[in-house]
């Protein structure tokens, strides 16, 4: 846990639920420490390029939460720098629920999964919209190899605190194209036993 992620999610109410619980006071101990900051480092820069989805949070002007799944090729979230994230936004089904969010707020947050390892990194920040006419570099920068759609904004994420959860309670599941990898040494076995098997069923006096 991050001094940064502390600080942004100990609320006033958070601490009073973690003070009738019993774990204030080793939290308190936590935050008297030294301020560190969060930084994207080349073991996050690694995990967020070989994600191809991450969960993503706003919140309305009412207060709601939003969440959705934001999907792409492996590496469409991408490490601008230690501080800085971004993704080109495409059209979508066009209610704009996470765009008219950021608008009159600009915080957010994104849980990014990997479950084969069962590794899970939280990302907090503040995002700003951008454009796509307003910044052609930027969306050269963001583009997505062999994209059906024509992205129509940036969304920029400076890093306020990120997190890495414990993998205790996180499924293990993979995805077709990670399954691949440990069917294709059986389907080469059962293919090579066939071979075998068709070669003694042919020989003479079987």
């Amino acid at each position: 846990m991050s001094r940064p992620f502390a600080e942004i999610s100990f609320t006033p109410s958070v601490r009073a639920a973690q003070a009738k619980n019993g774990s204030a006071d080793g939290y308190a101990t936590f935050l008297a420490g030294s301020v560190q900051e969060d930084l994207i480092s080349l073991v996050e820069s690694s995990f967020i390029a070989q994600r191809d989805g991450f969960y993503q949070a706003t919140v309305s002007e009412t207060g709601w939460p939003y969440v959705q799944f934001r999907g792409g090729p492996a590496g469409f979230l991408k490490v601008l720098d230690e501080r800085t994230l971004a993704y080109a936004d495409f059209r979508g089904n066009r209610q704009y629920l996470s765009t008219g969010n950021l608008e009159c707020n600009d915080r957010i947050s994104l849980i990014l999964m990997d479950y084969p390892n069962r590794r899970r990194l939280k990302i907090w920040g503040r995002a700003k919209l951008v454009d796509g006419a307003d910044d052609p570099a930027l969306m050269q920068r963001l583009s997505v190899p062999n994209s059906r759609g024509h992205p129509e904004r940036a969304i920029v994420i400076k890093l306020e605190a990120m997190d890495w959860n414990c993998p205790q309670h996180i499924p293990q599941r993979l995805t077709l194209e990670e399954l691949e990898e440990h069917l294709a040494p059986l389907r080469n076995e059962l293919a090579a036993q066939k071979v075998q098997n068709a070669e003694h069923e042919g020989k003479p006096g079987q």
